[in-house]
């Protein structure tokens, strides 16, 4: 078995991740965390995520739960991932981070932990979202220059950052097959007389309303026909057992930064 903490556990993504173990004939949760004046300190985990009591009280001391488990699961907010991965080198545990919308200087604050342990950080866990990630790559190397490309997703109302993680993974994976530097052509939509659409950008647009999980849609548009690559989340779940996966596999690495595709074995496919 493989002993698991969370930060961010009373989240929604870390009542799932809770529901998640609680079914997992592999992992063992042990730790849960969140933030210094929590009003869910001290609450058992498993009644807080619907599962029943587990005995697993939330606390605020990751260092002090590093005794108790093997690999920590973050979903939380940029500053607080980077200070936990901190923690997890000094206390030699590995990661899986689902945290996005981290700066440059805070993704190389990662690389540098992932020297000293293995960390897996991906935009999303979803394991349909990561084979859209290699339609995108296989259509874009086809398809080339001679495509408008534009990135559109959707999310519930209380997301804090757009556009999101899983989008500007999208159009990463796409510049890359192009031989473009995404923060060189990216659009953040659009408004005004804007001129004629130049085709090397990248143009990316947000929705933000009422409960949606997360919708995500990379158009290449040519002349007289468009592909649409579409991935729609129904339930957060699937990003969970994803995570899951992700657990299982940095578990037997010693070192180094992974992310789905590796977990996956997707970057060995050629399409």
């Amino acid at each position: 078995m493989i002993d698991v903490a969370i930060t961010g556990a009373a989240g929604k993504m870390g009542k799932t991740l809770i529901q998640a173990i609680a079914e997992s004939s592999a992992l063992n949760l042990t730790a849960a965390i969140e933030p210094p004046g929590n009003p869910v300190i001290g609450a058992d985990a498993g009644v807080l995520a619907g599962v029943g009591s587990n005995g697993i009280l939330i606390t605020d001391d990751l260092r002090a739960a590093c005794e108790s488990f093997d690999v920590l699961i973050d979903f939380t907010i940029a500053a607080a991932t980077v200070s936990n991965a901190a923690i997890c080198v000094s206390e030699n545990r590995k990661m899986v981070i689902g945290t996005t919308g981290l700066s440059e200087s805070e993704c190389a604050d990662l690389a540098t932990a992932a020297e000293s342990i293995p960390i897996v950080h991906a935009s999303n866990f979803s394991v349909g979202v990561n084979v859209t990630f290699k339609l995108a790559e296989v259509a874009a190397s086809i398809l080339g220059n001679d495509v408008d490309i534009e990135i559109t997703e959707a999310h519930h109302r209380h997301k804090v950052d757009a556009p999101s993680g899983t989008a500007v993974t999208l159009g990463e994976v796409v510049a890359a097959q192009l031989d473009r530097k995404l923060a060189d052509v990216a659009v953040y939509g659009r408004e005004g007389a804007t001129g004629e659409r130049d085709r090397n950008t990248i143009a990316f647009h947000s929705l933000r309303a009422g409960d949606i999980v997360g919708d995500h849609t990379v158009t290449f548009a040519g002349e007289g026909e468009r592909i649409e690559l579409t991935h729609r989340a129904q339930s957060r779940m699937n990003f969970a057992m994803g995570a899951l996966k992700a657990v299982e596999f940095v578990s037997g690495q010693d070192s180094g930064m992974f992310d789905m595709q590796d977990v996956l074995g997707l970057k060995s496919i050629n399409l």
